[in-house]
């Protein structure tokens, strides 16, 4: 005859075995999952004084990333994540806004943006005649 115990304890570290690894992947699928609907969106705002980047040490700079929620060091990372949403992620589609008056002084600011948007690689960089102009374009992404 059999023993009924040996076999009852064979069976359960086989539904054990078998079924364990199944409940762990089940509880961890919901985690990962949301992380992976949103496209990467994270970029690097370098500034320094200049005309261009090649000869242009950074003098600050801000990380922002925009998905799944606005982040990093970016001082209005959430108004900056809108603004590029409603360009599209296009850093020369953001204009300047009327009404700000600058002087004229000409002490070149270099804007640097390098990253990724959406999933899609950026590489930007741009000369404002100033300080002033630089902050005029859009609302946030720039002031920094």
């Amino acid at each position: 005859m059999r023993n009924p115990a040996r076999w009852a304890a064979t069976l359960g570290l086989t539904a054990t075995a078998v079924c364990g690894p199944l409940i762990g992947t089940a509880q961890a699928a919901p985690a990962t999952t949301p992380a992976s609907l949103y496209a990467p969106s994270a970029l690097v705002f370098t500034i320094g004084h200049g005309e261009s980047a090649a000869g242009v040490t950074p003098e600050r700079a801000v990380t922002l990333s925009c998905a799944p929620t606005p982040s990093g060091t970016h001082p209005d990372a959430v108004g900056a994540c809108l603004e590029l949403r409603g360009a599209n992620g296009n850093l020369e589609a953001i204009e300047s806004r009327t009404g700000v008056w600058c002087t004229r002084q000409y002490d070149p600011v270099v804007v640097r943006v390098s990253g990724v948007w959406q999933g899609e690689y950026v590489d930007y960089e741009r000369t404002f005649s100033n300080e002033c102009v630089k902050n005029s374009y859009g609302t946030s992404v720039f002031a920094f």
